[in-house]
């Protein structure tokens, strides 16, 4: 089987970018993001290197499911302590099918590898993110 070759930034990725990021973190995450890069071009060149790089060039990359690219992404937020991230992707690791019991076993998980206080706060962000999420009927 060939690798699969890297792509850059190009109107193929972006478009990718689009569908994974509003698979993963919804469409109401994703038009706020866009609107304030709207309204604020300093934030343009960002949008596009997360949409077209992040989104589309990597999540698009056949290596991985959506669900197992939630994993890792949720894994490293944990581990470099990256609280307001982490909440964004754990909410998308839910959209990706994670289950609230396997989230829980993977904040336990990450307590052995990332130490307790990274996994003490990646809990607390968890509880937040399913509170927020009981609250609005998912």
């Amino acid at each position: 089987m060939a690798e699969p070759k890297f792509e850059p930034v190009t109107p193929e990725t972006v478009a990718l970018g689009h569908k994974n990021r509003r698979a993963t973190l919804g469409d109401e995450y994703v038009d706020r993001s866009i609107a304030r890069a709207q309204e604020d071009d300093f934030f343009a060149p960002l949008q596009e290197a997360v949409t077209g790089l992040a989104w589309g060039s990597i999540w698009g990359r056949p290596g991985l499911s959506a669900k197992h690219r939630s994993l890792v992404t949720v894994s490293v937020l944990i581990a470099t302590g990256r609280r307001h991230e982490l909440a964004l992707h754990l909410n998308g690791a839910l959209n990706n099918g994670w289950t609230r019991a396997e989230l829980q076993e993977i904040l336990l998980h990450a307590a052995c590898y990332c130490g307790m206080p990274a996994a003490v706060d990646g809990f607390r962000v968890a509880k937040e993110v399913l509170d927020e999420r009981a609250k609005a009927g998912k």
